[in-house]
């Protein structure tokens, strides 16, 4: 009978406990740090005007400009390890080349991914969604 008591308290405890939903609460600081920021299209930059639109002398100094570079959509960063500190292989060894390539890191906008598989948190993510539909951004 002592047994069954005890169960009964212990089952009573667990199911006081259990939340009955899980409900996330996240404070308006919390989110503008979240989502990030998209300036409107009329606060873009303009060259040689100042913010109330006043003519400003140009702060090129004279330095050669990188005409018609233009960044890649997608950035790759490989991943690699050095095999000969790992195994203390000679400094010298003609034998291999000691590195192996552990993967590819690739930035596409403002994204990061790992063998295509992004690294954001799921659950980041979706509360920066939450976010943005209640009209942070």
């Amino acid at each position: 009978m002592r047994i069954i008591g005890s169960i009964v308290l212990v089952l009573a405890a667990v199911a006081w406990a259990a939340p009955a939903s899980a409900e996330i609460a996240i404070s308006r600081k919390d989110c503008s740090r979240l989502v990030n920021h998209e300036p409107a299209p009329d606060v873009t930059y303009l060259p040689g005007v100042d913010v109330h639109g006043r003519p400003v002398v140009p702060a090129d100094l004279g330095a050669p400009r990188l005409t018609g570079v233009e960044l890649p959509d997608v950035i790759y960063i490989p991943i690699e390890v050095l095999v000969q500190d790992k195994y203390g292989i000679p400094a010298n060894s003609v034998l291999y080349d000691a590195t192996a390539l552990v993967g590819v890191v690739s930035v596409r906008g403002n994204r990061v991914y790992f063998e295509d598989q992004e690294l954001t948190d799921p659950e980041v993510a979706a509360l920066e969604q939450a976010c943005r539909d209640r009209g942070f951004n």
